[in-house]
């Protein structure tokens, strides 16, 4: 005989074999609380960086934001004027440039990804390639961005790490500081003493129970 159990204002029938049956509403509401592809909702898999970013993102810290100012000059006077030779090509020589090469080799990657060409000490922009500020600039700007979200983090990593360094310091200042101070107090010379119990009322003695006593008859 099927029983009929309530779960609050919803009832779903049980057979006599312990199975649970319920509406197909309900059933398609709890497979609507998935995300796409059996994800659960909020969990989304990280999209793949591009040869760009992950040249971007290779830059050294404390070079990042200068590299990526000179990046997105060069970058901006490409866009604004597709058609001038001297914004399409750069000097390796130049000392600025050299500076930067030197101090993030991954510079020149981030150039040739966006398709430049190396040609001896010349970095060359062809014509057939365009740079557009959605991808481009918008890209270098992004990566500005990350690398000042990093700075800051470095920098509370940094914070943290000298808390627990002075945290360390000041107990090892502290066992130190008992240490002496035992040492001044010098070794224990006394033993232990018995003490005398109290007796009173309450205390039962060995002679009232006839320990210790002969009998008489």
């Amino acid at each position: 005989v099927a029983r009929i159990a309530h779960f609050g204002s919803r009832a779903i029938r049980r057979s006599s074999f312990g199975e649970f049956f319920s509406s197909p509403p309900f059933f398609h509401r709890r497979v609507c609380k998935m995300g796409y592809a059996g994800y659960a909702p909020g969990n989304r898999v990280a999209e793949a960086l591009t040869p760009l970013q992950q040249a971007l993102r290779s830059l050294p810290l404390e070079k990042a934001q200068e590299i990526l100012e000179l990046l997105e000059k060069v970058t901006r006077n490409v866009v604004r004027n597709p058609g001038e030779e001297k914004f399409r090509s750069l000097k390796l020589t130049n000392p600025k440039i050299a500076a930067s090469v030197a101090d993030a080799p991954s510079m020149v990657d981030a150039l040739k990804d966006m398709g430049w060409v190396q040609e001896g000490e010349m970095l060359v922009l062809p014509p057939s390639v365009r740079l557009a500020h959605d991808v481009h600039v918008v890209g270098l700007i992004d990566a500005k961005d990350w690398w000042k979200k990093e700075a800051e983090d470095e920098k509370r990593r940094q914070m943290r790490a000298c808390k627990m360094d002075d945290e360390q310091k000041e107990l090892i200042q502290k066992m130190e500081l008992d240490r002496k101070e035992k040492e001044a107090e010098g070794p224990v010379l006394h033993g232990s003493v018995a003490k005398k119990l109290r007796v009173g009322p309450n205390i039962m003695r060995a002679g009232d129970v006839g320990i210790g006593k002969s009998g008489c008859c």
